[in-house]
């Protein structure tokens, strides 16, 4: 299988290896093209974090001075939503995820990225069936992998905070101050909208993967699309190369507004969901 650098190529849903082979198992099956990316993305994340940190001064240089501000803003923001008495626990992954999603949305824009791969001569040109780098993110396995570890941290919080059988009232449990008979006759509802947030619960980690896997993907193959756009209209090759070039531009100033809107809305959905879950009620002595 030859290999090539073509100017876009379009995104498959799945991730195929980055060493594929014509005959027998691939070399190092387990080794997809985001996987790759995903380690390329968490190098450069702690070699940066390392630079910026590792000659730390009163008066910060701008590396330094850059990078406490993220953390900075992230951990005043974290705690503005999930409280004081929980962002020393919370903080650590849940910056993670924004700075390691962030990144890795960022990454998919460079040159390269989803066009330097295998594949083979096609009608119109060569056609990358099996790129060399991938967007991570536009992978359902990394961010349904990141969303399932979420909430197992979510649901040990939960839990380590209010205690189990408080968290199980706050799911089934009588709502709105309610005693004697009234509260028994409503049992059995709060009951059944007990189950139904149990079954909301167990959609997070699909809703928070998808949204964010569905986003990526889709911006890859509006930018793909767009480059493309004059070759699939069969124009003559100089206004082809010319279109490729502009077109394109204001849909890459939009994938990074909507890279930067996505890391925040999974990071800001994660600390919604662990501030309902471990909020103290105020009134809880009444």
């Amino acid at each position: 299988m030859p290999f090539s650098i073509i100017l876009a190529s379009a995104l498959t849903l799945d991730a195929p290896t980055i060493f594929p082979s014509s005959q027998g198992e691939p070399f190092l099956e387990w080794l997809s093209n985001s996987v790759f990316v995903s380690v390329c993305v968490a190098a450069f994340i702690i070699w940066f974090a390392r630079q910026a940190t590792k000659n730390m001064t009163v008066v910060p240089g701008p590396t330094q001075n850059f990078f406490e501000a993220v953390v900075q803003s992230l951990y005043d923001l974290i705690e503005s939503i999930v409280g004081a008495h929980m962002v020393a626990r919370v903080f650590s992954l849940l910056a993670t995820l924004f700075i390691f999603i962030l990144v890795s949305n960022w990454f998919a824009l460079l040159p390269g990225v989803g066009s330097i791969g295998w594949g083979q001569a096609g009608e119109y040109g060569f056609n990358v069936t099996a790129p060399l780098l991938r967007p991570t993110t536009a992978d359902m396995n990394m961010t349904l992998a990141m969303a399932a570890v979420f909430m197992c941290f979510w649901l040990y919080w939960s839990i380590t905070e209010v205690g189990v059988k408080n968290f199980l009232n706050h799911i089934f449990g009588v709502k709105g101050g309610l005693t004697g008979i009234m509260a028994l006759a409503l049992i059995p509802v709060f009951l059944f909208v007990g189950i139904i947030e149990v079954v909301s619960m167990a959609f997070r980690p699909m809703s928070l993967s998808l949204r964010l896997f569905g986003n990526v993907f889709a911006g890859e193959t509006l930018l793909s699309t767009m480059i493309t756009l004059g070759k699939d209209l069969k124009l003559p090759a100089p206004i082809d190369s010319i279109l490729s070039v502009t077109i394109p531009i204001p849909f890459y100033f939009l994938e990074i507004l909507v890279g930067l809107l996505q890391a925040t809305v999974f990071m800001l959905l994660c600390s919604v969901y662990i501030q309902l879950s471990t909020a103290h009620d105020e009134e809880a002595g009444h």
